[in-house]
């Protein structure tokens, strides 16, 4: 009996150690990093263009959007704590500031489980599912965590960025300041 358990542990400690050993294939949410909440804003002199906003949305449909007025693009996945988290604020300030335009873009997820979460929570904006558009915001402010929320000018140009999760005061500011302008 004693040597059964041996074998057995002997066998599970096999496993740990081939499991640990295969450490480069990371899954999205392991390789997840949360972004601060820190908040930068460019003045306009040093903006550059945002990319085309285009492309398949979670509901099934193309969407393209011609800039010419103030853009929040929302990063986020929906199994994100934060990305969670945030979701009530930034459809309350979508209804809140109706001349600025609200598009989400997914990253690193499952559209169905996206959608899902869309649709649980009444998403009143697009999302879209091609995050390959976030290369193009590479030469200005990345998205390189999640949640991140950046803010277009009229011209379509990236002028603010929010590194993680928004708050009202923090994004309502950013419209505001770029709305102004």
């Amino acid at each position: 009996m004693k040597n059964r358990y041996k074998v057995l542990i002997i066998f599970i400690c096999a496993l740990v150690l081939v499991g640990f050993s295969r450490g480069t294939s990371k899954t999205s949410q392991e390789s997840f990093v949360s972004g601060d909440g820190s908040v930068a804003y460019i003045d306009v002199a040093n903006r550059i263009e945002a990319p085309a906003l285009a492309g398949m949305t979670l509901s099934g449909t193309n969407y393209s959007y011609g800039f010419g007025r103030v853009t929040v693009v929302n990063v986020w996945a929906s199994w994100c704590a934060p990305c969670r988290a945030e979701i009530p604020t930034l459809i309350a300030l979508s209804k809140k500031y109706s001349e600025t335009t609200f598009i989400g873009i997914l990253t690193r997820d499952n559209p169905p489980t996206a959608e899902a979460f869309a649709r649980r929570f009444k998403i009143p904006y697009p999302t879209l599912i091609d995050d390959s558009i976030l290369i193009g915001f590479k030469g200005s402010l990345p998205a390189n965590a999640i949640p991140s929320t950046v803010v277009i000018d009229r011209n379509g140009m990236v002028a603010a960025r929010i590194s993680g999760q928004v708050t009202v005061a923090s994004l309502s500011s950013l419209i505001e300041k770029v709305s102004a302008e």
